[in-house]
C-alpha cells in the first residue's frame, strides 16, 4: 500500500502519512459521527455517491458507520480487502480521485497502527460487508509532519469491506514438480522446514533470467503490483556463498514486488501463492556493477523463494 497507484494516487499517500518519515503517532481526536454534513446514498457493493455540504471543508476528522456489515468482525492485524472511493474535498468541485469499482481492482489495507487513528478506530465498527465513511482532515497528520509538509486537501474515503485477506503460509505447499535449475541444488526436507540451497558448481551461469518452480502452489497468481509475504535464501553464482537469508532470521520478509530487484520482479510476477522457486539472476537485472555488502559487483545471484502471501 506505500506504492502510488495509478488511479488512486493520493490514497496510500494519506493512509501511511502517519508512518512516513516520523516516529509520532498519528494525532488522535477521530470522531464517530461527525461527518460535517457528507452523504453517502447507494448499495454496498457498487460505487457509492457521495453529496457533499456548500461552505468550507471539514478540519477534524472523522468516520461514521454507513452499513454495519453482517459478517465477521474486523480485528486488528487484519489484511482487509476493500473497495474504496476517494474525494478531494476542497470546497470546489470535491472531485472524485478514484474509485476500485472503476478500476475493477480491490485493494488490500493492513489494519495496523500506521493507518492514521481515524481508521483504526472506524474500522473496529464495521464487520465484511459493511461500509465505512472516513474524513481525513490535516489534523490526521502528526504534528512534526504538519509543520514540514504543505496543507493536503480534506479527504473522503468510502471504503466497503469485501473481506480479509488468509493469513500468511509458513511454507511452500502443493506438489514437487521435478523441476531444477542446472548449476544449483535445491533440497525439500518438507513440513515447514527451510530448504537448502547449493550454488557451488564450475557451470557458467547463463546472462538470462531463469526461473524453475520447485513446488508448485495453489493460490492465486502473484501481480506486478501486489505486496509479497516471502522466505527465501540468497547465495552468489558458482561460490555457494550466502548473503541472505529470512529463513534464518525467523521472520518472512515483506515488501511491494515493483520496489525490489528487476530479477525478482519479473521472476515472480505469475507465479501462484503457496509455491517454490528457484530463481538464477543475471548482475543486469541484480545489481550489476555495484557491489553491495557481501555481493561483489556484476555477480550472478540464485534465490530459491516461498512465496508465502500476496496482497
Amino acid at each position: 500500500m506505500r506504492r502510488v497507484l495509478a488511479v488512486l494516487a493520493a490514497m496510500p499517500l494519506i493512509f501511511f502519512a502517519a508512518a512516513c518519515g516520523s516516529e509520532e503517532s498519528p494525532a488522535t481526536g477521530a470522531s464517530a459521527g461527525v461527518n460535517a454534513g457528507v452523504k453517502v446514498t447507494g448499495n454496498v457493493g457498487a460505487k457509492p455517491t457521495v453529496t457533499f455540504p456548500s461552505g468550507s471543508p471539514a478540519t477534524k476528522s472523522s468516520y461514521e458507520v454507513i452499513q454495519p456489515g453482517t459478517g465477521a468482525a474486523v480485528k486488528a492485524g487484519d489484511k482487509l480487502i476493500v473497495n474504496l472511493t476517494v474525494f478531494n474535498w476542497d470546497g470546489k468541485g470535491n472531485a472524485v480521485q478514484g474509485s476500485s469499482y472503476d478500476t475493477k481492482a480491490p485493494e488490500t489495507i493492513p489494519v495496523n497502527e500506521q493507518l492514521p487513528q481515524v481508521l483504526q478506530e472506524g474500522f473496529t465498527k464495521v464487520k465484511h460487508g459493511g461500509r465505512l465513511l472516513a474524513v481525513l482532515a490535516n489534523d490526521s497528520i502528526p504534528q512534526q509532519q504538519q509543520q514540514t509538509a504543505p496543507a493536503e486537501p480534506t479527504k473522503v474515503f468510502v471504503i466497503d469491506v469485501v473481506g480479509a485477506q488468509p493469513a500468511a503460509l509458513k511454507a511452500a505447499t502443493g506438489k514437487e514438480t521435478g523441476q531444477s535449475l542446472a548449476g544449483a541444488k535445491v533440497e525439500n526436507p518438507g513440513g515447514d522446514k527451510a530448504p537448502t540451497l547449493t550454488t557451488k558448481t564450475s557451470e557458467k551461469p547463463s546472462d538470462k533470467l531463469v526461473v524453475k518452480t520447485i513446488i508448485e502452489g495453489t493460490g492465486a497468481k502473484v501481480q506486478p503490483t501486489q505486496t509479497l509475504t516471502v522466505h527465501y535464501t540468497g547465495k552468489i553464482w558458482g561460490t555457494d556463498k550466502q548473503f541472505d537469508s529470512s529463513w534464518e532470521r525467523g521472520q518472512p520478509a515483506e515488501f511491494p514486488l515493483n520496489g525490489v530487484i528487476k530479477g525478482w520482479q519479473q521472476g515472480l510476477a505469475g507465479v501462484p501463492v503457496g509455491s517454490r522457486v528457484v530463481l538464477s539472476i543475471p548482475p543486469d537485472l541484480g545489481y550489476g556493477d555495484q557491489a553491495q555488502q557481501n555481493i561483489p559487483a556484476k555477480s550472478t545471484l540464485v534465490f530459491v523463494v516461498d512465496i508465502l502471501a500476496a496482497y
